[in-house]
Formats: C-alpha cells, structure tokens, sequence
C-alpha cells in the first residue's frame, strides 16, 4: 500500500523553497516538516532538497517526484471538491486578507453573513494594507484593489471600483469649482499616499500631480477632511457614495474620472482553490454587485 506520509510537507517545502513558510501553510512546527520530509528521503534512499543555512533548493530527483506527488495531491483535491459540492457544507479553516478600509466596511459583513450560513467553517480575516505573500504566510484567499502586479498568482475579478474627485459645498463656495484638469493648481488637494491623481483624457489615463496643504495615510481622515471644506479629494466610490448622493459632496471633473478599476480575488496558482474558498469567492462576487 502506498505510503502518503511526508507527501504533503515534500509538496509544501518544494513549492516555498523554505521549511518554516511550508510549516506556517500546513499550520504546524517546523520541525515536524524536517522530520516528515527527512523520514520520505530516507524511505525513498534519495536526497529531495539542498540545504544550506540561508537557502532550500529542489535536486533534479526532487523536481521529478515533485511533479508527480502534485497530481497525486490535486487529485485528492478534486475528490475533496465532489465531496463537498455533493454534501453543500463548507467546513475547516479559510485565511482571508484584505485591504483594511475597504476590508472593514465591504468585506467583513459579507464575510460574517457567510459564516452564519455555514457555521461549520472557521474563518480567519487579517485586514492590511500591506500586501501579504500568500503561500509564505498561509493564506487562501487574498482581495486586492486597482491594478494587479502580481502574476504568480491566479485572479478572479469580482467587482469594479469608481474613483471620485469631490469637494464639499462649502469649499466650492469659498474657492470655485475646478473645471479643466489644469485648474487643481489652484486648490488645495488633499494628498493620500499617492503624489498624483488619476483621470482619463482623450481616451488615454493620465496621472496629475497635485498639491496641498495636508496629506494623510487615511482614506476615512481625507473624507472627514473633504466633507468639513478644508479640500478637494479623490477617492473611490465605497467612500464617497452616500456622501454625493446626501448632496454633502460634488463630484468634479467628471468627463475626466478615470476607467474602473477592479476588485480581485486572489489564490494561489500552483493548486487547486478548494471548494470551500471557491463558494466564499463567488459568494463575496455575488454581493459585491448588490
């Protein structure tokens, strides 16, 4: 009979090039990997990895066994997967991360609906706005804003986002309205963590450098600060929606407002998403749109 054991840390370490990111993804010591993956070399009389104190590296044999042990693995995560779809109850652990306004005010609730109808499963969120490296840190699923760098990782878009430039009517009334891209020179725009602002002219994206008087890490201190007249802010829909449609800001600059920008889901590639993450995944597309 064929013997599964170290099979999963062998996979985990070939594909982090590093025993303790395997560990943190399989959610057990470090040295419980060592052990695993030295018991399978000695079973297999071949050496797997190179180790050296700063660095892991797959043999030639490594590469060959590792190949195969990952159909082997996909799969069981396929049968997983029938399992699951037939039976309809999500259950274990999903690592979610999210940018943290964003995070809080959209994804939470949707999360938090989520698990009240699955009450089985054990949901883990970590709200950040750096950007955390899944396989190293264990995590399943990440929700990432705007345009994607990334590309060793897959990616499902799962809404779109509209960036606004508004102002309060007290700010208007006591500074004008700007009507070309130009005239942001003459106003104080209130800075994020970006130096510029993005728009669309003649059909091309163009980034404006603005200026101004304050500047903040902090969507929710901008908004306080737009919606009290101090400036001119761009920031995306989730922030400022209720606010225009209050009539407490203006939308400026509109035949200039950038393309959408998406909302992603991301996963790993080197795997397949587990069933579970996958209806969390569609379940978040699904009320995003609402």
């Amino acid at each position: 009979m064929f013997d599964w054991q170290g099979i999963t840390e062998f996979v985990a370490v070939a594909e982090t090039e590093n025993f303790t990111a395997a560990a943190q993804q399989l959610n057990i010591s470090t040295a419980q990997v060592s052990r695993q993956v030295s018991a399978l070399e000695k079973r297999l009389s071949t050496k797997l990895f190179y180790r050296t104190t700063r660095k892991v590296s797959i043999t030639e044999a490594g590469s060959i066994y590792y190949q195969h042990c990952r159909q082997l693995l996909d799969g069981l995560e396929e049968a997983e997967r029938a399992l699951t779809q037939l039976q309809g109850t999500p259950k274990g652990k999903v690592r979610i991360t999210a940018p943290t306004t964003f995070g809080e005010s959209r994804i939470a609730p949707i999360i938090n609906d989520f698990a009240r109808l699955y009450p089985e499963l054990s949901i883990e969120c970590l709200f950040t706005n750096q950007k955390i490296d899944l396989v190293d840190s264990g995590f399943d699923l990440a929700i990432r804003l705007g345009k994607l760098d990334d590309s060793s990782m897959m990616a499902k878009r799962l809404a779109s986002r509209k960036l606004y430039v508004c102002a309060s009517p007290e700010y208007l009334a006591n500074n004008g309205e700007p009507h070309v891209l130009a005239e942001l020179d003459q106003h104080n725009c209130l800075q994020g963590t970006l130096q510029y602002w993005r728009f669309q002219e003649n059909n091309l994206e163009r980034n404006i450098k603005i200026r101004g008087k304050l500047s903040c890490n902090s969507g929710l201190a901008l908004l306080d600060a737009a919606l009290k007249g101090l400036g001119i802010v761009q920031l995306p829909d989730y922030y400022v929606q209720p606010h225009i449609e209050s009539l407490a800001l203006i939308p400026l600059l509109q035949k200039h407002q950038p393309i959408d920008e998406g909302i992603w889901a991301l996963y790993p590639h080197n795997r397949y998403v587990s069933p579970k993450v996958r209806m969390l995944i569609d379940y978040i597309a699904d009320h995003l749109a609402l």
